[in-house]
Parts: structure tokens; C-alpha cells; sequence
């Protein structure tokens, strides 16, 4: 079992950035790829980027590739999500996720979610 509670979102003009941050419970985190996924108002969860369990391995969506990255710190239990050059078709909830695929996209393949960090991001 793990929890997962994100924090890091906020308030921020186009062309900022924001770090942003999961802090998950339980012994196994290690072991778990991480997931970061976005929902914005009126639209689907969509996929924004995965590391693997070692963090040798990442995967990103082409929509925040060269703007996001994806890191995280075993040790602390945490994952990071680094986002930069922010546009507003960004904003959105964004969630952090735990036990999919590196490779899978599917928000179906995560066995674990946090509740969200909004991100807003003005024009």
C-alpha cells in the first residue's frame, strides 16, 4: 500500500515554473515506477511523464518534452516533477501516481493516486 500527497501547484504567469512535489508513504516506494498525470477542466486525464524505479529510465508526453522533468529521490520517498517554460494550455490538476508501466500511458495502469496539486498558469 502506498499514499501519495503532492504538493508544489500554484498560481504562476506563462514562461514561469514550479517544482513539483509527491511524497509517498510505505516501504515499497522504490519499487513503484512514478507517474505524473494532468486533468484540466472539461477535459480527460492525460499522461505527462513516468520514471522508473531505478530513475535510469523516463518517460515523457510530447506535449512537455524539453520543459518537464521527471526525478525522484528514493531515499526521501519522494518524486519531483519539474516544470518550466509554462504555457497556459497547462493548467490543470495534476496528479502523482504510483505501480504502472514506464511505457504505459494509461492512467488505468497506476495502482496508486494522490489528490492533486493545481497548477494555473496565466497569459
Amino acid at each position: 500500500q502506498v499514499q501519495l500527497v503532492e504538493s508544489g501547484g500554484g498560481l504562476v504567469q506563462a514562461g514561469g515554473s514550479l517544482r513539483l512535489s509527491c511524497a509517498a508513504s510505505g516501504r515499497t516506494f522504490s519499487s513503484y515506477v512514478m507517474g505524473w498525470f494532468r486533468q484540466a477542466p472539461g477535459k480527460e486525464r492525460e499522461f505527462v511523464a513516468a520514471i522508473s524505479w531505478t530513475g535510469g529510465s523516463t518517460n515523457y508526453a510530447d506535449s512537455v518534452k524539453g520543459r518537464f522533468t521527471i526525478s525522484r529521490d528514493n531515499a526521501k520517498n519522494k518524486v519531483y516533477l519539474q516544470v518550466n517554460s509554462l504555457k497556459p494550455e497547462d493548467t490543470a490538476v495534476y496528479y502523482c501516481a504510483a505501480g504502472g508501466s514506464i511505457y504505459s500511458t494509461r492512467g488505468s495502469t497506476y495502482a496508486y493516486w494522490g489528490q492533486g496539486t493545481q497548477v494555473t498558469v496565466s497569459s
